[in-house]
């Protein structure tokens, strides 16, 4: 009777240990993709304050000088289809829908730097202390959207290791946390762009 008994306790035991290890486990991929969507909304922040630089930027230039219709026409078109884009936690779970939002703040980036390049041709408009501080303003929000994608890839890194990392992919696999997309480098960014004067 007494070893029965215990036998059972042994058993209550061990099944209360590996309840309160998938209950942690569980508690830890929630903390992890909390972790994830706050650094995520770091970088939408970013790229709202760009997007809300931009008119700001282009009405400046446009005020000062007759510059290529090309040029502004690219930047607009692209900051519309960045702001058309319906943006939210949610797209962190769909890698084509990721890719998407990518490849359109990438389009938007480029077409700022063409903008930026077409201004040196304007000295009057690099004398001009609004448009210098909005460059300025811009330039540093680059600099801020890579620094919160790059701590969103460490973010998501970690997250990933986890869902991955047995046992905590059992535990992963059965309450649907799946990978998180990282972001990557533009289409051909690892050829050096040929310069020519």
């Amino acid at each position: 009777m007494k070893k029965g008994l215990l036998i059972g306790g042994g058993i209550l035991v061990v099944l209360l240990i590996l309840a309160f290890s998938a209950v942690g486990s569980y508690n830890g991929l929630v903390a992890m993709d909390e972790g994830v969507t706050q650094s995520w909304s770091q970088v939408e922040n970013q790229y709202q304050r760009r997007a809300d630089l931009i008119p700001n930027l282009v009405n400046t230039v446009k005020g000062v000088a007759e510059f290529e219709r090309g040029t502004f026409t690219a930047v607009t078109e692209a900051r519309a289809k960045v702001s058309q884009m319906n943006v939210s936690s949610e797209i962190l779970n769909d890698p084509q829908k990721f890719q998407q939002f990518q490849a359109a703040q990438d389009n938007l980036g480029s077409a700022l730097s063409r903008l930026l390049v077409t201004v040196e041709n304007y000295p009057q408009l690099k004398a001009n202390e609004n448009f210098s501080q909005l460059q300025a303003q811009l330039e540093g929000t680059e600099n801020r959207i890579s620094v919160e994608r790059k701590k969103f890839n460490q973010t998501i890194q970690v997250y990933n290791t986890k869902v991955r990392s047995f046992p905590t992919s059992l535990m992963a696999g059965m309450f649907g946390f799946g990978q998180k997309q990282y972001f990557a480098a533009q289409a051909g960014a690892e050829t050096a762009p040929n310069v020519e004067f």
